[in-house]
């Protein structure tokens, strides 16, 4: 459920109503810091950054002032007491919902601070022909079954899945699933009480980055942590080619001939940043082959890849560019440059720098036949 292609009239409950007592901290853990924020507020700004409104948080009894300060500033976002169980805490926030009139629901634990796009993707997919989603993994290690601290009957994993959260539904069919809840058996999680509704629960590629923090190493591993990544680009200078560095658009004879813009400047950047995150490169993502990207503005490279490494739980910390060439002269746009690459990336502009340099005419850049630029780039979790 990406911004772009939300559908309409989407909630969420996100459940925050536990004591967290198992992770050491001196707050329930989902309102411990994790990475610079309250672990609750990492995915309840996933979900808003996603398009989903609104957004109901149950928090323990008496909990309503720290809850209201760890998502200050959140918009569409509601609190409700959460009951004594799970499915309480889930049923008071479905029933909060209920006069909003959402079609679609998702239910989150605040303990899986980070969100992946691409499972909120697949379960909006899901949604489209089943009337419940959840996305799970495979289980990899071997089970089996204990007799008085003895191995007992091997399980076959083959047929397991590993449960994640957010689980998808359709709004009256979870709101009724929860209110016909006997509560015996305590319900593990939502897709138990759709199942028990009658409800068909459908699965969904989950991902290891929807990892629960339970246990006081999960706050321990957490520490600043920068990375570092480094691009390059090169394109042709040809006639008739209008010429783009850094975002800004330079008068000169000649122009980067290429399938966009053809910015080796923000190109380089671009790869300097999804290399931090290991996330591949800008033909990966912007393949020259596919028609949507030819004439594009760099600029959308750029873009994507801050996000990308947001979805990855990183921020961009600084980065260092070089432009490499005879002429033009890049001093007068230096910068305009640094203006416009910190406001693409959300930076200061202390964080950005450009330099230029020449190759002493040699090679294509020093024969005028082309520009090249290098970059690197830190991002940083905090």
């Amino acid at each position: 459920m990406s911004g772009r292609n939300a559908l309409p009239r989407t909630a969420a409950v996100v459940v925050a109503a536990g004591q967290g007592l198992r992770a050491g901290q001196p707050v329930p853990k989902q309102f411990a810091l994790w990475r610079g924020k309250p672990v609750v507020r990492h995915s309840v700004e996933a979900l808003r950054n996603a398009g989903i409104s609104p957004i109901v948080v149950a928090v323990p009894p008496g909990a309503q002032d720290v809850a209201t300060a760890a998502l200050e500033g959140l918009g569409g976002v509601r609190l409700v007491s959460g009951g004594q169980t799970r499915q309480e805490s889930v049923l008071r926030g479905l029933e909060a919902l209920q006069g909003d009139g959402p079609d679609l629901v998702l239910i989150h634990d605040a303990a899986r601070p980070i969100l992946p796009a691409s499972v909120l993707d697949r379960l909006q997919a899901a949604l489209a022909v089943h009337a419940a989603a959840i996305p799970v993994l495979p289980v990899s290690d071997s089970l089996a079954e204990e007799n008085d601290g003895m191995m007992g009957t091997p399980t076959d994993r083959d047929r397991l899945r590993r449960v994640q959260t957010p689980q998808a539904f359709h709004f009256d069919a979870i709101l009724a699933a929860h209110r016909g809840w006997s509560g015996a058996p305590e319900a593990g999680d939502d897709a138990q009480v759709a199942r028990k509704a009658g409800v068909d629960v459908a699965f969904v590629e989950g991902d290891e980055a929807l990892h629960k923090l339970t246990f006081a190493s999960d706050f321990a591993v957490a520490a600043p942590t920068v990375r570092i990544g480094t691009g390059y680009d090169v394109h042709r200078l040809a006639d008739g080619e209008e010429l783009w560095l850094g975002g800004i658009k330079i008068k000169h004879s000649q122009g980067l001939a290429g399938h966009s813009d053809a910015d080796v400047a923000i190109h380089a950047l671009v790869d300097a940043l999804l290399g931090a995150v290991g996330s591949g490169d800008i033909g990966q993502h912007f393949p020259p082959s596919d028609p949507q990207w030819r004439g594009a503005s760099s600029d959308r490279f750029l873009i994507e890849a801050v996000r990308l490494v947001a979805e990855a739980g990183y921020a961009v910390g600084n980065i260092d560019l070089t432009i490499i060439c005879e002429m033009p002269k890049i001093g007068p746009y230096r910068e305009a440059m640094r203006e416009r690459i910190a406001s693409l990336l959300g930076v200061d502009i202390d964080a950005v720098s450009v330099k230029a340099t020449t190759t002493e005419k040699l090679g294509f850049t020093g024969r005028g036949e082309g520009i090249a630029a290098q970059a690197v780039a830190s991002v940083f979790r905090s």
